[in-house]
């Protein structure tokens, strides 16, 4: 099985109709992949891992954010829809014992962080869950070197899908080298399964957006200072700056970054599946 935040899908996420194309291609990868997808939210109060086709539109509709903290307090309280994010994807993920997590891009420490203190609950839910991650890396408006340290600090192997460089969600490197690579979904299951046994947390897989698909890293650098530096006039803090960023670049590209968004998000669905399948499927040795 491989475990699927809602955000992405939700009006929070992508905007209509690229939404319901994210959800429709990353189930369809999942399944090519021959794994189960299994699609985690707060539906009408209660936890779901696994939401039926009927409530897709649902999924695709207005939301109200859940990161791990939110969860007993959505249940609790009986939100209509409340729609997962990384962190509180990998805590039902970690509670069902799915062992597998595809999402788009994981939270990291935010730029100006020594001032704010402001570093993503993705992270310490990265440590905390048995749970493999594949994501595209982070995001390029982040503070990503003292991502890669906070992860190390936290014990959290990143391992690079194929490449040797860290993915920066819309470009496909950062200029920032990592440590670890895996070229086969065995490697990878193979390092996860010993991670575990030797009483680590989670493990990271990055995987870069497809070639064809991404923004190169300088005009991507460009066109995410220009966001930022309009951005900032907003006044905004907290969880409100990234949506408002994305939002900004995918205007500033002409949906470029959407395309790209749909493309890392089916990509890391079909890595995710491999990693998954290779994980039930004992090594030949």
């Amino acid at each position: 099985m491989v475990a699927l935040e809602t955000t992405i899908f939700s009006e929070l996420g992508l905007p209509p109709p690229a939404n319901a194309e994210a959800l429709r291609r990353v189930l369809e990868a999942i399944r090519a992949g021959g794994a189960v997808p299994a699609l985690t939210a707060v539906l009408d109060g209660r936890l779901r891992v696994g939401v039926e086709p009927g409530s897709h539109a649902v999924i695709c509709g207005p939301a109200r954010k859940v990161a791990a903290r939110d969860l007993a307090i959505a249940v609790a309280q009986g939100w209509a829809y409340g729609a997962t994010t990384v962190s509180a994807s990998l805590a039902v993920a970690a509670a069902a014992g799915i062992e597998v997590f595809s999402t788009g891009g994981v939270g990291g420490v935010h730029r100006g962080w020594a001032e704010t203190g402001d570093i993503s609950a993705d992270l310490g839910a990265l440590a905390s869950h048995r749970v493999v991650t594949v994501s595209a890396g982070a995001k390029i408006f982040l503070d990503l070197p003292a991502t890669l340290e906070h992860l190390e600090t936290l014990s959290v192997p990143v391992i690079g899908w194929r490449c040797d460089e860290l993915p920066a969600f819309h470009a496909p490197t950062s200029g920032l080298p990592l440590s670890a690579r895996a070229d086969t979904a065995r490697e990878a299951a193979d390092i996860a399964r010993l991670h575990w046994a030797m009483g680590g947390g989670g493990v990271l897989v990055v995987a870069p957006v497809p070639e064809a698909d991404g923004i190169p890293l300088d005009r991507l650098r460009d066109l995410v200072a220009r966001a930022l530096a309009e951005v900032e006039g907003l006044q905004l803090s907290g969880p409100a700056v990234t949506p408002a960023v994305l939002e900004r670049l995918g205007q500033l590209t002409d949906g470029r970054t959407v395309r790209a968004n749909l493309a890392l998000a089916e990509n890391n669905a079909a890595v995710a599946a491999a990693i998954a399948t290779a994980l039930v499927v004992p090594a030949d040795r």
